[in-house]
């Protein structure tokens, strides 16, 4: 039901519809009547009460002028300003007075100080505004061939809710040989359709008819409707049954339990046999409202209850009951039977829910209303006192209207729909009788969501750890998102954010999947050229305006042995991992030939490098350190050995499928003198490519040799100058030595190298920054007979990977390593 707000005033002037005044007199009193057609919009004027009746307009609001109604929702309301009588709200004539001819309202107008009492009679005033309807688009008739003609058959009849001129007033019958149609007034009840048997019948020619029946109302146009109609014809039965009595009345308390036999028909039929078996019925007229309430026993003709029946609805019902036979063709008696119902006392409070909000946001602010409940005891005096409420435990309460009998239900605290998104709400209404009686009402309270809520990550920051060498394009690691709301606002899509920053630069390289959250790479990643980087993603709700959260991921690059070892040294001119070494046939066993350097890209186990001697021309001459890489004499050489000898040496790695180099070093024995006058001869050759960095490289060693001098000279200066205490200060370590770490930068094509020191030998170490593979390049003038290695001078300002330094008479040690390790 609709929420009625009445606006007297504005409604002022305003008349839809015809309005009729008819004012009769008399000496004694005064009573005014007025028409006024159905469906008038709220507020239309009636009529000026005042004015018809000549009442002062002046002292109508202070004689407190009123209409005197019981209606907890009145159908008019006259206003005490001018004493115009107006419409409250909409009126359906067929809901106030059902099919009655006349529809009058009556109206007690009340005046006080002196009182005066006035009566208005409205006369609602229909209007053509539905359609006649057969309780059934289709019925099937058997009638005996054998009837005569002037048989009456009585149809359904047609319901119109319109009443007087534009109810139902004429049928009309399809076009046929066999039949015809008569109507029969029952003044109240409508017109009842009679199908008559104009003509005999012969199944024998023809076995069925097909009518067709109009009903048609009294408006202009005229409304209609229709019922198709199929009358089967059947063999000879000439006797209808015949009821006792003429006239069926009787009192039937209201809430009789069901099963109360309310009256006993009885009729009987001259035939015999099945023609003559008498079967009870309702008639097809009879309104649907009563086969709830009442049964017919088909063989005794017992009326029953069968629902609940209420004085307050109705207090009267005619029924109309037929009898008919069991017949091939049955013969019907139809009679009237009127049932009285006696009033008693059983009313509770009635709760209705006169406008509602089934759902309400959860920003609502508190006071919200959601609903207008309207409260009403068809009993009178203490048992229509009633007093609603509603539990405590709920953010709502009851707020009493201006208006009697009506509350608001409007909201008491702020709601938040992700603690409870749905409330059950009763509302109880008790009256003041006694033995008192209450009744409740359940609503139905929906939290609706607002986007109040932003996606959260199951976890921040992302750690995910990646095989380098993975396939591009395929799924590495997925982020996930939840948002605490529902449906739209919950649902969430995945970015990442690409905003042009150093940090996120590697971005572009991924893909990810908006709805899934898995994230692609686009490109295989090498642990050897990227270790780590981290990237930020977006997650986005689709509430409006959306709202969004993002969380950084860490990647990790995991390494896979996928770098087969480097032959550093020996390296001839072509590039080929071959070498020439010359040695003394004098020397002593545990000489130092050579050494075989060589270094692997991976880490770890995967870069771990082991020497090994696959081919040897004599094994008991040479040996060879697996993890150094050192090649050394065995024993002292003889007159008899050869003075050429051929070494293979393998270099593999510790990886779980072991990658390897191999490198050929070539040992040539000479006299002393011819090895001190060769060494000589290809020093020279070599000096001459080295000059330039060799150059360059003396003047940044000395100059970083100088500046640690200087470093020592002032450490010591200032120790010497100030106390033991100022001096624990600064040097707390115990094992410190005073010597103090510089560094110098080399680049090499893309990777940067640093030489680390300080301390310590004569001879120079070089030693690849992640593999622990150290290659030593001895001084000459240390008196052992080593001999001097030089590569090709490298580019003037870089050390590429398979060349060296030779750091001569230095006091001070320098690692070579890649630059990122050494940090």
């Amino acid at each position: 039901m609709e929420q009625r707000r009445y606006e007297p005033r504005r409604a002022r002037g305003y008349l839809v519809g015809c309005v009729v005044a008819v004012l009769l007199w008399s000496v004694a009193s005064a009573q005014i009547r007025y028409s006024i057609s159905e469906e008038v919009n709220e507020g239309t004027v009636v009529g000026n009460i005042a004015k018809d009746l000549g009442l002062d307009k002046s002292t109508l609001k202070e004689r407190r002028y009123r209409i005197v109604s019981s209606n907890a929702d009145p159908l008019f309301h006259v206003n005490q300003n001018d004493g115009i009588l107006y419409v409250s709200r909409k009126i359906d004539r067929e809901e106030v007075c059902a099919q009655s001819s006349t529809c009058l309202i009556n109206l007690k107008t009340v005046l006080e100080n002196p009182l005066e009492v006035h009566y208005v009679e409205v006369e609602v005033l229909d209007i053509n505004d539905h359609s006649p309807t057969f309780p059934d688009e289709e019925t099937t008739l058997e009638i005996s061939e054998s009837v005569l003609p002037g048989v009456r058959i009585q149809l359904k009849a047609s319901r119109d809710p319109d009443s007087g001129h534009f109810s139902v007033q004429r049928y009309k019958l399809s076009d046929n040989d066999n039949f015809r149609l008569e109507v029969k007034d029952k003044g109240d009840d409508g017109k009842i359709p009679i199908l008559v048997v104009q003509k005999s019948l012969d199944r024998e020619t023809a076995g069925s008819h097909s009518l067709v029946l109009t009903a048609l109302d009294g408006g202009k146009p005229p409304k209609s409707g229709e019922m198709n109609i199929k009358v089967n014809v059947l063999d000879i039965n000439d006797n209808a049954p015949v009821f006792s009595q003429e006239v069926y009345s009787v009192m039937l308390n209201e809430n009789a339990p069901v099963g109360t036999t309310v009256i006993q028909v009885n009729a009987t039929d001259l035939d015999e046999g099945p023609n003559g078996e008498v079967v009870y019925s309702f008639t097809n007229s009879i309104n649907q409202r009563l086969l709830k309430l009442f049964d017919i026993n088909p063989s005794t003709g017992e009326i029953i209850v069968k629902g609940l029946i209420d004085y307050e609805h109705k207090d009267k019902y005619e029924i109309e009951i037929q009898a008919s036979d069991k017949g091939l063709a049955p013969l019907a008696t139809e009679k009237s039977v009127i049932i009285k119902i006696v009033d008693v006392n059983d009313n509770a409070p009635e709760i209705e829910v006169t406008s509602f909000s089934s759902s309400i946001p959860e920003d609502s602010r508190p006071g919200t209303t959601v609903a207008l409940i309207s409260v009403n005891d068809l009993d009178s005096g203490l048992n229509g006192k009633m007093i609603c409420s509603i539990s405590d435990d709920v953010p709502f309460t009851l707020s009493p209207s201006l208006k009697d009998k009506m509350y608001s239900l409007v909201t008491k605290s702020p709601l938040d729909r992700e603690k409870q998104s749905h409330y059950e709400l009763t509302i109880t209404a008790k009256d003041a009788g006694q033995p008192p009686l209450s009744s409740e009402k359940t609503i139905s309270v929906v939290v609706s969501d607002v986007n109040d809520n932003s996606p959260e990550f199951s976890q921040s920051p992302y750690t995910f750890y990646v095989t380098e060498a993975n396939e591009p394009g395929t799924s590495v690691f997925s982020v996930k998102a939840f948002d605490r709301d529902e449906n739209d606002n919950a649902l969430i899509s995945y970015h990442i954010l690409r905003d042009g920053r150093e940090e996120n630069k590697l971005a572009s390289f991924l893909n990810i999947n908006s709805e899934t959250g898995d994230i692609l790479a686009l490109k295989s990643f090498d642990f050897e050229v990227l270790k780590t980087f981290q990237f930020q993603v977006v997650a986005t709700d689709s509430g409006a305006p959306p709202l969004s959260s993002n969380v950084t991921v860490n990647v990790f690059i995991l390494d896979q042995n996928d770098n087969a070892p480097v032959i550093l040294y020996p390296v001839s001119a072509n590039g080929s991992a071959e070498g020439v070494e010359e040695i003394p046939r004098n020397v002593n066993a545990g000489h130092l030939v050579t050494k075989v350097r060589a270094y692997d890209a991976d880490i770890g186990y995967n870069g771990w490098l082991l020497f090994s001697l696959q081919e040897v021309t004599d094994h008991s001459l040479f040996g060879l350190d697996r993890y150094t890489g050192q090649i050394r004499t065995l024993r002292s050489f003889t007159e008899t050995d050869e003075a050429e000898h051929k070494l293979l040496i393998l270099v593999k790695d510790n990886g779980n499928v072991s990658l390897s180099a191999t490198a050929t070093v070539i040992v040539k024995l000479v006299e002393p003198k011819e090895a001190f006058a060769a060494s000589d001869v290809k020093s020279a050759a070599k000096v001459d490519e080295e000059d330039n960095v060799t150059f360059y490289l003396m003047i940044t060693l000395g100059s970083v040799s100088l500046l640690f001098i200087i470093s020592i000279i002032v450490l010591i200066a200032m120790q010497c100058s100030k106390s033991t205490d100022y001096t624990s200060k600064y040097l707390q370590e115990t094992n410190y030595d005073g010597t103090l770490c510089h560094s110098i930068q080399y680049r090499s094509g893309d990777k940067r190298y640093m030489l680390v020191g300080p301390r310590m030998s004569i001879g120079s170490t070089i030693v690849p920054g992640s593999h622990a593979n150290t290659l030593v390049l001895p001084d000459r003038r240390r008196g052992s007979g080593e001999m001097r290695r030089y590569s090709p001078a490298p580019n003037k300002g870089e050390l590429t990977d398979n060349r060296y330094i030779r750091v001569l008479q230095h006091q001070y040690h320098y690692t070579y390593c890649n630059f990122t390790d050494c940090i």
